[in-house]
């Protein structure tokens, strides 16, 4: 897709998390970059928040081809330390589940699904140790993404308590809101940031529309990390609660979006075809094979968006 010179600087991203596809939102938004896009601002959640950072502060350095290096290294990390396998260590340890089953196993994932409905974070997680957290004290540049430069960053997580989204904008981005916008309550302790706790900003919203409508934009680009439908009624624990996930942090973004101003244009990069296919908990799989899949589809769907 060639982006008309004149859009370029009134476009705007919304980047959903998904965990692991999130791949698929690296690869798209790597097309669209490479095809020349640049935008005003971002917002993302989850992987989505991760993938929005590292964009924005690799723009900073070097343009569309800083920020699709800064994307590709956060991705080529997590691959190298299996960050999600990484999660569920203690918990294979604990209940035997090391003797060769992937995380993406069926059964698995069954036995920890059942392991954290009955046990608190806290006693899985006794130290609230997070794997995320060192890659992102050595990825994030808090310098580039605060530089008058920058576009424009919007980090959204739940506040527990409220139970309403937190924006988080550049000056305020750190790695505890990046930690913020992808806690899963069930495994990680919620974030303690100024005195208010978060838990993933998918609950209330993925992502948050509203803050990249003003000034309002000639063009919106969203790419989603999770499919809006799936065929076949989930059985097993562990599908049925992913899909309740899925349903319930599409909600809030199906609520923004019949709210969209009908002046801003909006190019909606599908994730249906290429993640309905893969199982449900394979948003938890970071095998680096498995993210290259997710990469090309990816890429092969910001490919084939048209500018409207």
């Amino acid at each position: 897709m060639q982006f008309p010179r004149t859009m370029r600087s009134q476009t705007v991203l919304a980047l959903q998390g998904g965990g692991a596809h999130g791949a698929f939102t690296w690869g798209a938004l790597d097309r669209l970059l490479e095809d020349g896009l640049d935008f005003a601002a971002v917002s993302g959640v989850s992987s989505g928040a991760m993938i929005a950072a590292m964009a924005v502060q690799g723009h900073v350095r070097g343009g569309n081809a800083g920020a699709r290096a800064a994307v590709s290294q956060l991705w080529r990390r997590a691959a190298e330390a299996n960050i999600f396998g990484a999660a569920s260590a203690s918990l294979d340890r604990l209940w035997g589940w090391d003797k060769g089953l992937e995380l993406g196993n069926e059964l698995a994932w069954s036995g920890i699904t059942t392991a954290l409905r009955m046990f608190s974070p806290g006693q899985l997680n006794p130290f609230g140790q997070n794997p995320l957290a060192p890659l992102l004290e050595e990825l994030l540049d808090v310098a580039a993404i605060r530089d008058p430069r920058a576009p424009r960053l919007f980090i959204a997580a739940t506040d527990v308590e409220s139970g309403q989204a937190k924006i988080f904008e550049n000056a305020q981005i750190n790695v505890d809101v990046l930690l913020a916008s992808a806690c899963i309550p069930m495994m990680f302790p919620a974030v303690n940031i100024g005195g208010r706790h978060y838990w993933d900003g998918g609950y209330a919203c993925n992502p948050a529309l509203a803050p990249l409508l003003n000034p309002r934009p000639a063009r919106l680009v969203l790419i989603r990390a999770q499919p809006r439908a799936r065929r076949g009624v989930p059985s097993s624990t562990a599908d049925i609660v992913h899909r309740l996930h899925e349903i319930a942090f599409q909600a809030p973004l199906d609520a923004e979006l019949a709210l969209l101003p009908r002046q801003v244009q909006l190019t909606d990069i599908s994730a249906d075809t290429a993640l309905a296919r893969h199982p449900l908990t394979s948003k938890m799989n970071t095998e680096r094979a498995f993210l290259d899949i997710l990469f090309a589809a990816g890429r092969e769907a910001g490919g084939l968006t048209q500018a409207a």
